[in-house]
């Protein structure tokens, strides 16, 4: 006989396992993607929209448990209700006084936006519950154009393909652990009050981005990485340049391992530049850039980053470590870690809508919290979105990086929430 008070549970993936232990309020582990309509997003609809998205994937339906050993996620009969945007960007969802959903549906004037703790997923899980969510609002806001004739991919998709650990999946024991990484220049500042971001996003024509990049002979990823480490490298003291400047820059498993998963699934290489031994010119840059990238991105090495990860939590003294003490460990580590990136860059890439729906889309974008700088970027159609999310009061770097940009020969167009009444617009 079944138990009726039974509720399924999952294991948190890999990289889910450190967030809970290391959220804060000033750092959420929360990131938010938005979806910016050409016309007001209209709350019932929305709703609606959010009833159809989550039948198609169930494991967002969870709130997060602790155990004896391990964090879970477990199901929940929670209901997930869409809301007015009214917090600040990427507030936090765990830890909070009242269980609740681990992601959040926000709608303001013509934006749909989705706040989801990392614990959940990452940006590419995430990404497939976003384009889900559109979908099924634009289907139910213009039935007239019989847009559900043209499908989203991710709707074939199996719940257990959805579900699947594919770091679990590709794991195998390490030949050897990956060596620790140097302590790294921390760009100075004062702090905003907690829960608070300092955004400034800036929207560039892809075909002038790629153009500039070909023309470099290095990828669009590549280039933004390049200029972001020489635009740190502008605010440097003479003292402070004997450290590197360290871009973390995650990347998406699923482009070098098969996987569906709503989940997550990435890795963290670090891409690093010396300026106190190398040319401080944006060509010596983007050549070594070009180089991490194509030695860190090998097949070979990313599995074997997956497999030294996975290892520490298949080591039995590890496991049957009570969870306050793994609570203590994690946040010192999160601690050293944190002291060997100076900034975190991600560049999730292009999004696309099935035919007939670009035409009610103005553009997509993409935003984190954390405890240093981040940037992320996407594109869709002809703009390619990139937004600073800074714990900082002062915007230097991302000034410098903006014009330099615009040294490049690109048309750059900012959007600020310095004025919280309205957006302040400028183009470089």
């Amino acid at each position: 006989m079944s138990d009726k008070n039974y509720l399924p549970w999952w294991r948190l993936d890999n990289a889910a396992k450190i967030f809970p232990s290391t959220s804060s309020a000033h750092d959420s582990k929360v990131f938010r993607f938005f979806c910016e309509l050409k016309e007001d997003v209209d709350p019932a609809a929305l709703q609606a929209a959010l009833d159809k998205t989550m039948e198609m994937f169930p494991i967002y339906r969870c709130v997060l448990r602790r155990g004896w050993f391990w964090y879970y996620l477990e199901e929940s009969p929670l209901p997930a209700l869409t809301r007015p945007d009214e917090l600040p960007p990427c507030f936090p969802i765990y830890p909070s006084p009242q269980r609740s959903l681990l992601f959040r549906v926000l709608h303001y004037r013509r934006r749909i936006s989705l706040e989801i703790y990392h614990v959940l997923s990452d940006g590419a899980g995430a990404l497939d519950f976003l384009r889900v969510l559109v979908y099924e609002y634009l289907c139910i806001r213009h039935p007239e154009d019989e847009l559900s004739v043209n499908r989203v991919p991710v709707l074939g998709i199996s719940d257990w393909q959805k579900e699947t650990d594919s770091f679990q999946k590709y794991y195998e024991k390490p030949a050897r652990r990956l060596a620790s990484s140097p302590p790294a220049y921390q760009i100075p500042g004062n702090r905003l009050p907690k829960n608070q971001l300092s955004i400034l996003e800036g929207s560039i024509p892809v075909k002038e981005l790629l153009a500039c990049a070909r023309a470099r002979g290095v990828t669009i990823t590549e280039l933004l990485t390049a200029v972001l480490l020489c635009s740190i490298y502008e605010g440097m003291s003479v003292r402070s340049r004997k450290r590197p400047v360290v871009v973390t820059v995650p990347v998406n498993l699923r482009n070098y391992f098969p996987s569906f998963s709503s989940r997550n699934f990435f890795a963290i290489i670090h891409v690093s530049y010396d300026f106190s031994r190398s040319d401080a010119s944006l060509e010596a840059v983007l050549a070594e850039v070009k180089r991490e990238f194509q030695e860190r991105l090998a097949v070979d090495k990313l599995k074997a980053h997956v497999d030294s990860l996975c290892a520490l939590e298949h080591n039995l003294p590890i496991r049957i470590v009570p969870l306050p003490v793994k609570d203590l460990v994690l946040r010192a580590a999160n601690r050293i870690a944190a002291q060997a990136a100076t900034v975190s860059f991600s560049n999730v890439g292009k999004l696309t809508m099935p035919e007939g729906f670009e035409k009610y889309i103005r553009q997509f974008g993409v935003l984190t919290c954390a405890g240093c700088l981040q940037a992320c970027s996407v594109s869709f159609g002809d703009d390619f979105v990139i937004t600073f999310a800074s714990p900082y009061r002062s915007r230097e770097t991302e000034r410098v990086f903006f014009q330099e940009l615009s040294r490049l020969g690109l048309a750059v167009t900012l959007t600020t929430n310095m004025n919280e009444e309205d957006d302040e617009n400028a183009v470089l």
